[in-house]
């Protein structure tokens, strides 16, 4: 798949000249180049971009264009939420690298260039987890080696977060709280959880270990409760985290 315009890629920093930052992309095994102009780096007036970034530092950033002579990238238009996700998956795959350097020892750099070819280490293990014959055959790994990282990679307890979002309900109705409270219960389910915050705010809570497929099942979830707030007339928002 190639890259698009809204894709948060991790990148990392190479040089800074005058007003443009330059990086390295780091996308499905390839490193491309791309460049950041100031006012694309935070909001604001900046006095020192140092201050946000500098040479090595690891950063995630935003496509703005794709032109075939270069990659225009955001730095302040990721959401800590798009942020916390890929660095997530950074610091799994350093973890995905490391087992794979223990097992195979000398071998672990053929066989780690072969696998960036066409994939991230995280994506193509993630997938060997359910396929192992794509990693078995891969010169320099074979059908023993392939099991005992795969079963390493299982037996590895996956890290899980809080995900939250906040969101508005109100309604003028004279059984207005009753209402609200059989619209919340309709689509509460056993994973989440609707707490009262204060006067018509609430949040939807759950915890995971899959962040964007729980962000996209608590969106459903709230697109559910927007649309039960419009039949019944009520007032409804939601706040992005």
């Amino acid at each position: 798949m190639a890259l698009e315009v809204g894709d948060t890629v991790l990148c990392t920093v190479e040089r800074i000249e005058k007003t443009i930052v330059f990086v390295k992309i780091h996308y499905k095994g390839k490193e491309l180049e791309g460049s950041i102009v100031t006012s694309e780096v935070a909001p604001g007036r900046i006095r020192n971009i140092r201050n946000y970034v500098v040479p090595k530092k690891k950063i995630v950033c935003k496509v703005l264009r794709i032109s075939p002579n270069k990659i225009e990238l955001s730095l302040r238009r990721v959401t800590e939420k798009e942020k916390k996700q890929v660095m997530e998956q950074y610091k799994k795959q350093k973890s995905y690298i490391n087992v794979l350097k223990s097992i195979l020892g000398k071998e672990s750099g053929k066989v780690l260039k072969e696998i960036k070819k066409n994939n991230t280490v995280y994506d193509f293990l993630e997938k060997a987890k359910e396929n192992p014959e794509s990693l078995e055959k891969i010169p320099g790994v074979g059908k023993g080696n392939a099991e005992k990282i795969i079963n390493i990679l299982k037996k590895e307890k996956e890290k899980t977060h809080q995900i939250k979002k906040e969101f508005t309900l109100t309604t003028k109705s004279s059984n207005g709280l009753e209402e609200i409270k059989k619209i919340l219960s309709e689509e509460k389910t056993p994973e989440t959880k609707i707490k009262y915050l204060s006067k018509g705010k609430y949040s939807i809570e759950k915890e995971t270990t899959e962040l964007k497929k729980a962000d996209k099942e608590l969106d459903n979830i709230l697109e559910k409760i927007k649309e039960k707030a419009k039949e019944s007339k009520m007032d409804f928002s939601a706040e992005e985290r």
